[in-house]
C-alpha cells in the first residue's frame, strides 16, 4: 500500500477504554494532519450496532428489504455498506488493505490488541486501567491526567487537550508508522 505522491503510509493506532476521548482526539488529529498538508483515512472498530443513514432513507431501505450489500454513489462521496448475517470479528489488516484511497495516515481508532503501533488514549477520569505496561505496541500515552498515571511510562506522554502537539508529535516520528501488512517480507 502507498502513501499520497508514493510515500509509505502511516497507520496509528488510538487505543483505550470507552469514555477515555478516542474518537475526540481522531476528530481534531484530522484537520491538525490536513492543515500540515496531509490527507488522512479513519477506521473506526465498534463495538455495538450502528447505522450510517437512517430509517427512512433510500438505503435504509434498501438493507431493511434484505439487500446484502449496498453501494451509495453521488459525484462527492461514495459508500459501501455490506449486512452480515452473523457477527464476525473484523482483521484491522483486511481493513486497511480495503482502502482505495492515496492517504499519508490512516487513523484507526479501537482494535486496541491488534499488532498496530498505536497511542493510549487514557482519561483518570474514566476510572479505567492503562493498558500500555501490557502493550508494547503503545508507543505513546496522551491523557489530560499524567500525574495520575499509575506508573511512569516509557514512552512519550502527550497532552490529550493538546491535538496540534500530538499531530506535531505524529508526523515528527512519522518513520514509527510507516505501514508494512503482517504477510510483506
Amino acid at each position: 500500500m502507498r502513501g499520497a505522491e508514493g510515500d509509505p503510509v502511516n497507520v496509528v493506532g488510538f487505543a483505550g477504554f470507552s469514555g477515555s476521548g478516542k474518537t475526540t482526539l481522531v476528530e481534531q488529529l484530522i484537520p491538525a494532519l490536513r492543515l500540515r498538508g496531509h490527507r488522512v483515512s479513519v477506521i473506526k472498530h465498534a463495538h455495538h450496532s450502528f447505522d450510517i443513514d437512517h430509517p427512512g432513507k433510500d438505503t435504509w431501505r434498501h438493507r431493511e428489504a434484505g439487500a446484502v450489500e449496498i453501494v451509495a454513489a453521488s459525484p462527492r462521496r461514495v459508500v459501501f455498506m455490506r449486512e452480515l448475517e452473523t457477527e464476525a470479528t473484523h482483521d484491522v489488516h483486511a481493513l486497511i488493505a480495503r482502502l482505495s484511497a492515496e492517504v499519508d495516515w490512516v487513523l484507526v481508532e479501537g482494535f486496541k490488541g491488534s499488532s498496530l503501533p498505536k497511542i493510549e488514549v487514557w482519561r483518570q477520569a474514566s476510572g479505567q486501567p492503562v493498558i500500555y505496561p501490557a502493550q508494547p505496541r503503545v508507543l505513546a500515552v496522551a491523557t489530560d491526567s499524567p500525574a495520575a498515571l499509575p506508573e511512569p511510562p516509557a514512552r512519550p506522554v502527550l497532552d490529550l487537550n493538546a491535538p496540534d502537539d500530538v499531530a506535531a508529535w505524529l508526523v515528527d516520528n512519522a518513520s514509527r508508522f510507516h505501514y508494512r501488512p503482517p504477510d510483506a517480507p
